[in-house]
């Protein structure tokens, strides 16, 4: 399995730049043959929902809508009582010990391309 981590909120970017950069780096992920990417996108600061989250989660539903990313899983639902995600955890072994994994993390996403 290859895995990249890309940090979108890194620098404080507005909405579009951080849609812009996502493009940017999924882009790149296919062309080396990536096959998971984590995103950290925040959860805002008051830890109240985060546009950067929101916005950056509006785009992959509609990226895998059009079939241009398999699926992404949200890190809140990034647990082991979760189909998708457990699913997910089976085919990439590591992985289980991610930091992330059953911590109900709101400020990250999968996205599986």
């Amino acid at each position: 399995m290859l895995c990249k981590i890309v940090n979108l909120e890194e620098g404080m970017p507005t909405a579009r730049e951080a849609l812009l950069r996502l493009d940017r780096e999924l882009a790149l992920a296919r062309r080396a043959n990536v096959t998971l990417v984590k995103l950290i996108h925040g959860y805002g600061s008051k830890g109240v929902g985060g546009v950067l989250r929101e916005e950056i989660q509006k785009e992959l539903m509609h990226l895998a809508r059009n079939g241009q990313i398999r699926a992404f899983i949200p890190g809140e639902e990034f647990r082991a009582s979760n189909a998708e995600s457990w699913a997910l955890v089976q085919r990439h072994r590591p992985l289980r010990d991610d930091h992330d994994f059953n911590r109900g993390n709101r400020g990250i996403t999968l996205v599986v391309l």
